[in-house]
C-alpha cells in the first residue's frame, strides 16, 4: 500500500499556533466570565480544575449496553484477562506483567479461545516484553509495543512473524493506538518521565508509519514546560500519575499535554482542534492535571488527578472523577455503579490499566476485567443481581477461572 507522508502535522495546520492560543485564551475568558459554569463552541469544554461540582451517580446500563463475556478456561488459555483489544469477533487479551510473553485470542461472541502464542525472546521477530497490543481484525494484523527493547514488532492472526521497527531514535513509546490503514499514534515518555529533566520544549505526539516506523511528529502549543513529575523532598525518588495522555475518541484521538491548558483532537484529516480547555492554566497553577476519559452519547467523562504523592506511605494522586452533560452544558463530580451489584462499589475511571481500559471506538466505550474468584465469592453472598446475565454466569464460575469481560457498548 502507498504510503501518505504529511511532512508536519503543525503544518497541516492552515490557521497555525497563534490561532489555537487566541481560541484557548477566548474560552478561559468565557469560563471566568460565566462563573466557572461549562461553556462550547462546537465541541469545546471547558473546566475548572479548582472547583467543587455537585455529585452525580450514574447506573452503568443507563448509560451504555452492557456485554459480559466469561473467556473459556483450558490447559492452554489460562490468563489474568487485561485486554489490550476488543475488534468485532475477537478480544485480545494478556497478563498483568510486562515481562509475560503469552498473547491469547479469544472469540468475543463466546469466550471461546481461538488461539494463544508467546514469542517472548532474544531474536529478531521476538519481544523482551509487552507494553502495549494493538489489533487490526481488516489488515489482519497484531502490533506488540516492545518498549524495553524500544521496538515495534507485528504479527498475522496466526502468530506468524511479519515485519519489526525500532522507535524513534531519541524516543520511548510509553502509549500507542491505531490511527488509520497508515498509521499508528505514539505518545513518547522518554524525556518526560525520565529522572533528567529538561525546560527544553518536545513534541510528545507522534505518527509512525505502520510499515517502517518512520514517524511524523505532532506538535501542540505551550509556552514552557510542565512536568508531570513529582519529587520527593530529598530529591533522590519521583513519580507521577498513570493516567493516559493518548485516549481514543469515536474514529479521533484525544492529546492531553501536561503543559497546555487544551487537550486537543485530532482526526484522519491530521487537523488538530480544542475539545477541552481547564482553568486556571497549568503555567500558573500545577495543583491538579485534567484527563480525558471515557465517552457515552450524553457524557463525556474524565479525571483530575491532584499532583501529590506521600513518597513513605506509598500512595498519592487523588482522583476524581468528573462528567460533562452535553445536554445540560454542566459538569457533575462523577460516581458511576454496575447496577448487576447489589452493593454500591464505584468503578474508577481510568485509574487501573489492569482493570478498566478505554477504547471510544468501534461501538465499545471500555472494557473491565472482573475477576472469576470476585464473582464467586458475591455470587454466593447474594450480591449480584437476580435473573442477570453476570449473576448467571457466575454461578457456572469456579473461583480458578478466567476473568468475565464487561464491554461497556454505546446504546443504539
Amino acid at each position: 500500500m502507498k504510503q501518505h507522508y504529511p511532512n508536519s502535522i503543525y503544518g497541516t495546520i492552515s490557521t497555525g499556533r497563534n490561532f489555537f492560543l487566541a481560541v484557548c485564551s477566548l474560552a478561559l475568558l468565557l469560563l471566568a466570565g460565566c462563573g466557572g459554569n461549562p461553556s462550547t463552541s462546537g465541541e469545546l469544554i471547558t473546566v475548572d480544575v479548582t472547583k467543587s461540582y455537585p455529585e452525580k451517580e450514574f447506573v452503568l446500563q443507563d448509560l451504555f449496553d452492557i456485554e459480559y463475556v466469561p473467556l473459556e478456561t483450558t490447559e492452554e488459555f489460562i490468563t489474568t484477562g487485561n485486554v489490550r483489544a476488543v475488534g468485532e469477533k475477537i478480544i485480545v487479551a494478556k497478563n498483568n506483567g510486562r515481562t509475560e510473553g503469552d498473547i491469547f485470542l479469544f472469540d468475543r461472541a463466546t469466550g471461546k479461545g481461538i488461539r494463544h502464542f508467546d514469542h517472548l525472546g532474544q531474536g529478531g521477530e521476538d519481544y523482551t516484553n509487552i507494553l502495549e497490543v494493538l489489533l487490526d481484525e481488516k489488515q489482519g494484523e497484531i502490533f506488540v509495543n516492545n518498549h524495553y527493547s524500544r521496538k515495534v514488532v507485528v504479527y498475522d492472526l496466526e502468530g506468524n512473524f511479519k515485519r519489526s521497527w525500532k522507535h524513534n531514535s531519541d524516543s520511548f513509546y510509553d502509549q500507542i493506538g491505531c490511527f488509520d490503514e497508515n498509521y499508528l499514534i505514539c505518545h513518547d515518555s522518554g524525556w518526560e518521565k525520565s529522572a533528567n529533566e529538561s525546560p527544553e520544549k518536545k513534541d510528545y505526539f507522534i505518527l509512525i508509519s505502520r510499515q517502517d516506523g518512520k514517524a511524523t511528529s505532532i506538535s501542540l502549543p505551550y509556552d514552557r514546560k510542565i512536568s508531570q513529575l513529582v519529587w520527593s523532598s530529598d530529591g533522590k525518588a519521583m513519580n507521577y500519575p498513570r493516567n493516559k495522555e493518548l485516549c481514543p475518541f469515536l474514529g479521533d484521538w484525544l492529546l492531553m499535554e501536561a503543559s497546555s491548558d487544551t487537550i486537543f483532537r485530532i482526526g484522519k484529516d491530521f487537523n488538530l482542534k480544542p475539545f477541552m480547555v481547564r482553568a486556571p492554566s497549568v503555567q500558573k497553577e500545577r495543583e491538579f492535571l485534567l484527563y480525558p476519559g471515557i465517552y457515552s452519547d450524553r457524557y463525556q467523562f474524565m479525571q483530575k488527578v491532584k499532583m501529590e504523592y506521600d513518597f513513605q506511605a506509598r500512595e498519592g494522586f487523588p482522583r476524581t472523577d468528573l462528567a460533562y452533560d452535553k445536554m445540560e452544558n454542566k459538569i457533575y463530580e462523577a460516581v458511576v455503579y454496575n447496577g448487576d451489584f447489589l452493593d454500591k462499589i464505584p468503578i474508577k475511571l481510568g485509574v487501573n490499566i489492569f482493570i478498566l481500559n478505554v477504547f471510544n471506538n468501534e461501538g465499545v466505550s471500555f472494557t473491565e476485567t472482573l475477576y472469576a474468584s470476585d464473582l464467586v465469592d458475591a455470587y454466593k453472598e447474594g450480591k449480584l443481581r437476580e435473573g442477570s446475565r453476570l449473576a448467571e454466569i457466575a454461578s457456572t464460575l469456579h473461583e480458578e477461572d478466567n476473568p468475565v469481560i464487561l464491554i461497556a457498548k454505546y446504546k443504539k
